[in-house]
Order: structure tokens, then C-alpha cells, then sequence
């Protein structure tokens, strides 16, 4: 293995880390979106807002981390893409701080129409950030994106039906992994029926995503043939592996797993990212970049390899540390929003 191809396999693992964190993150902003009115939908928004208001900001260094790797060491691949693809890619930067700000915002101001309004900044751009992404990724995929500067059509690029494959996936993955972990924290902390409303919402999400990407097999086959060739190619055992891990992932929210329903659906979303850069290889950009043409320098790649490698030390305990820490519910304290179980036998 070159060292292009190691510091690109560093990169890959941050896309995989925020597919999982920030893709959960966006689609707790998905199901604020989705769960109604002020009053009806205030118990589910709340369970939103416990849940990633603590760790939000975390799940986005992931997204810095890739896109400092890929300037960094791929700097000929990455310039195509963003000068490409850059309205997406723009509409996505400015839907994260929408995203943020009204986020922040929200819970401060003191009407209730703007916190109407910040509620919905933060639920929409929780709905058109990842399409934009999922978006940008069908654009690369399908072969759209020259390994020249400005050298692909601004539009077409990501308005085509890969894209929108993408897109649509990429909301529907997020609304998925964001159910499956929300039941997990609605139980710990005693909020059951939220856990069964958030475990239907999962299953639903599911086979939604199930049925979308069987379908999306004809779009790839017709509008990406070298992506498609891939995927049933050498990338075929990863596809394979994600169908297994998302039959048993609906198996064990059937029985109220939800732990181990979180692993296997990391796992089923980790194959197929795993599954799409196999059908690529050896290509950073489609169909005609490899990764090794891209890579910049011997000394750069293995500087920022090094650089990467004194980091970990320190990002990942810092990071192992904060999720541990947030699923853990606190000693001696009741959940306000609920009553023990030996509470309720009580009553």
C-alpha cells in the first residue's frame, strides 16, 4: 500500500465517522422537522435537543478533518470538485450554519414566533444539508466532475439523477441512524413511548431506504455504468454485507435491541461507504484521476501522515471520552422528564 493510498484510508475513516455522528446529528433535525406542532411535537424535540445538544458541534469536526486531508495531500482532485461542484457544496456550508446558529439560538430568545422561526431554520437545514452532500457524492460517483479546474458543467454536475439518488439516500440514511439511536437514549433515560414512536420511525425509514436504493440500482446502471460495475464488482461483498447487517438491524429493533440495533446499523452504513470507494478504486475522480495522480508530494503526504497520526492520540480518547460520557445516564438523578419504573409502581 502507497502512502497515498494510507493518508486517503485516514480520510475515508473521518467520511465513515461523520456519515455515522453527523449523519445521526442532521437526522435528529429531521425528525424536529417532522414531529408537528408546538405542543404535539414538544416531547420529541425535546428527546432531539438532549440528545445532540451535547455532542453536535463534535460530530462536525469529522467534516473538517476529510476536507483538510483531501486539500492537504489531493489538492489536484479536491480544486475539480469544489470548483465544480460548488453551489452545492456552498448551499450545504451555509445550511450547516444555519444549522448551528439556529440551533444555539432557539433555546435563548424569548418569543414564540422566533423560536418558531429558529425551529424551522435548524429542522430544514437539517433536511437540505446532507441532499446537498449525498448530492456532491453522486456528482463524483457518476463521473461528472473532470481533473481540471472549473471543468464540469455547474449544473448538471450534481442535478442528475445520480445525485439525486444520492441526495434522497443520504436524507433517508440520516432520519434512519438518528431513529435507531434516539431509541436507545429515550429508553435509557426511561421515555418508553418515545422509544416505541422513534422505533417505528426507524422501521419505517428503513424499508423506505430498502426499497429507494433497489430502485436506485437501475438509475446507477443507467447514469453511472462505471460506478454500477463496480459495485457489483469488487465491491459487491461490502453491498452484500450491508443488506445482511440491515436485515438484522431490523431484526433486533423488532425486538427492542436498540444497542446492538446501533452497531449493526453503523455497520450496514460503514459496508456501503466501504462498498462505493471498492466499485471506484483506483479512482479518486471518475473516470480518469487515480488516486495516485492526485496525491501531492512524497514529503507532503508524509508529513500530514504524521501530523495525522500525533493527532488521534489525542482526538480520539478526547472524543471516546465525550459520547461515553453523554450515554451514561447521571447517578441518583431522576430524568425530569420522566418517573422510574419503581416511581410508577408507587403511584
Amino acid at each position: 500500500m502507497t502512502l497515498a493510498y494510507a493518508v486517503l484510508g485516514v480520510a475515508f475513516v473521518g467520511l465513515i465517522a461523520y456519515a455515522l455522528f453527523g449523519g445521526a446529528d442532521f437526522g435528529g433535525g429531521i425528525w424536529d422537522l417532522l414531529a408537528g406542532g408546538t405542543e404535539r411535537g414538544r416531547a420529541v424535540r425535546e428527546r432531539v435537543e438532549n440528545s445532540i445538544g451535547p455532542v453536535w458541534e463534535a460530530n462536525h469536526v469529522w467534516l473538517i478533518f476529510v476536507l483538510v486531508i483531501l486539500w492537504t495531500g489531493f489538492s489536484e482532485g479536491f480544486a475539480a470538485a469544489v470548483t465544480t461542484l460548488y453551489i452545492p457544496l456552498t448551499l450545504a456550508a451555509f445550511g450547516i450554519i444555519a444549522r448551528g446558529t439556529a440551533f444555539a439560538y432557539r433555546k435563548s430568545v424569548g418569543s414564540l414566533q422566533m423560536r418558531r422561526f429558529f425551529g424551522a431554520a435548524f429542522a430544514l437545514s437539517s433536511l437540505l444539508t446532507p441532499f446537498f452532500f449525498g448530492a456532491v457524492v453522486g456528482g463524483v460517483a457518476s463521473g461528472r466532475v473532470p481533473p481540471r479546474i472549473a471543468g464540469g458543467d455547474v449544473v448538471t454536475s450534481w442535478a442528475n439523477p445520480t445525485s439525486m439518488l444520492g441526495g434522497t439516500l443520504a436524507v433517508l440514511v440520516c432520519a434512519y441512524l438518528a431513529a435507531v439511536f434516539l431509541c436507545g437514549d429515550a429508553r435509557r433515560d426511561g421515555e418508553h413511548e418515545l422509544a416505541e414512536a422513534f422505533r417505528r420511525r426507524a422501521l419505517v425509514t428503513a424499508v423506505v431506504t430498502g426499497v429507494l436504493g433497489l430502485a436506485g440500482i437501475a438509475v446507477l446502471r443507467a447514469d453511472a455504468p462505471m460506478l454500477f460495475d463496480g459495485l457489483t464488482g469488487r465491491g459487491l461483498p461490502a453491498v452484500l454485507l450491508s443488506v445482511v447487517a440491515g436485515l438484522a438491524a431490523l431484526g433486533l429493533l423488532l425486538t427492542r435491541r436498540y444497542i446492538a440495533a446501533r452497531l449493526t446499523s453503523a455497520l450496514a452504513v460503514t459496508a456501503i461507504l466501504v462498498g462505493w470507494a471498492a466499485g471506484q478504486y483506483p479512482y479518486l475522480l471518475l473516470p480518469s484521476l487515480t488516486v495516485e495522480q492526485a496525491a501531492t508530494g512524497h514529503s507532503t503526504l508524509l508529513a500530514l501522515l504524521v501530523a495525522l497520526c500525533v493527532g488521534t492520540v489525542v482526538l480520539i480518547p478526547a472524543l471516546v471520552f465525550l459520547y461515553t460520557l453523554f450515554q451514561r445516564p447521571p447517578h441518583g438523578l431522576e430524568h425530569p422528564n420522566r418517573s422510574s419504573p419503581r416511581t410508577a409502581e408507587r403511584q
